[in-house]
């Protein structure tokens, strides 16, 4: 009889943990290639509001950034949240992303100005926040929904007043739609996603 090897979780951790480096290295490497060629890709690539060709910015905007300043803006909060919902697990994380990415990418595109641009990762990075206050709710069991519960309030109180003020304190060119409705989108992926109770 033969038994297969014991998993190594630290392997299984690392390999969560480097999902959204994964993506972050994306978004460095299309902003270098944005600054070297010729053109902007935002105009073509962004969330065009009320414009149908504009809706392939859903899914490709998050990678776009007007600038380094806004990519550096956005790398720091995008790592830590991003790592938090990793944590989760690599699929949990894929599919939270892309759930922010539409319901978040949707709304911009319903409620921005029509002809509105709208590039960034920052609607990811409040979709991050959204699921990770919501997940405390939806736990599959009391003990995890106590630590998820901890993990919000550490987050809630290390970004809680920047993502408010990034709602409903949104400066000129900072899309308050994108930030709300990708904060909608991380608490509906915290519902779709939950795991089943104990």
């Amino acid at each position: 009889m033969t038994t297969p090897p014991p998993v190594r979780r630290s392997s299984g951790y690392l390999a969560r943990v480097v999902q959204p480096l994964i993506l972050l290295a994306v978004m460095w490497l299309v902003r270098l290639l944005d600054a070297v060629l010729p053109g902007s890709w935002n105009h073509v690539y962004g969330i065009q509001s009320w414009a149908l060709d504009g809706l392939d910015g859903v899914v490709l905007s998050p990678g776009l950034h007007t600038g380094w300043p806004h990519l550096l803006a956005n790398t720091v909060p995008f790592v830590l949240l991003g790592v938090l919902v990793a944590l989760d697990g690599i699929g949990r994380f894929w599919a939270v992303t892309a759930i922010v990415a539409v319901i978040g990418g949707l709304g911009t595109w319903v409620f921005n100005p029509p002809g509105t641009v709208t590039v960034g990762a920052s609607g990811l990075v409040f979709g991050y926040f959204g699921y990770l206050l919501v997940r405390a709710f939806v736990a599959r069991s009391l003990g995890h929904g106590i630590l998820y519960a901890l993990i919000a309030i550490g987050v809630a109180v290390l970004y809680g007043g920047s993502m408010l003020a990034g709602i409903f304190g949104a400066g000129d060119g900072i899309s308050w739609q994108a930030h709300l409705f990708g904060a909608l989108g991380g608490a509906v992926a915290a519902i779709i996603t939950r795991p089943r109770r104990e």
